[in-house]
């Protein structure tokens, strides 16, 4: 239970922390025990720090300082966000190619080489043709 005194009022008004009259500029702001309480939800995944900021009727920044406290004083260690990491893709030749390209002669070899540069010379140009002759174009200009 919240108490709020109005300046110049004579008399004290008592309001539950439910109700949707409380004014939090007037009232107390919450107890370590709250304030702990808050940051659990928000260490522990149950709410986000916007959503607590919405519910508790604070910033998103004093909901982040309610996550620390509550961290510091379990000494927790740091949450890090889920991060979309993009892995660059692998250009190593599986074992079977590689047997492949060892068993080549001379000159498949040189051919093999000279249609990769010509299939890599069309991608930077934008298209592909597949082995029936069919163009694919990949943009609508000059990508310079």
């Amino acid at each position: 239970m919240y108490r709020r005194c109005i300046m110049g009022d004579s008399e004290d008004t008592s309001l539950d922390k439910d109700s949707p009259e409380v004014n939090r500029r007037l009232t107390m702001k919450y107890t370590k025990e709250e304030r702990l309480d808050i940051g659990r939800r928000i260490y522990n995944g149950e709410i986000s720090r916007y959503q607590a900021a919405e519910i508790y009727d604070i910033s998103e920044q004093t909901a982040r300082d309610y996550m620390r406290l509550y961290r510091d004083a379990e000494q927790l260690p740091p949450k890090r966000a889920a991060r979309n990491t993009i892995k660059a893709p692998s250009f190593q030749t599986c074992p079977a190619e590689m047997e492949e390209l060892e068993s080549m002669t001379k000159e498949q070899l040189i051919q093999e080489l000279v249609k990769a540069r010509i299939t890599e010379a069309r991608l930077k140009k934008g298209y592909e043709v597949k082995g029936d002759g069919t163009v694919i174009l990949y943009g609508n200009g000059n990508t310079k």
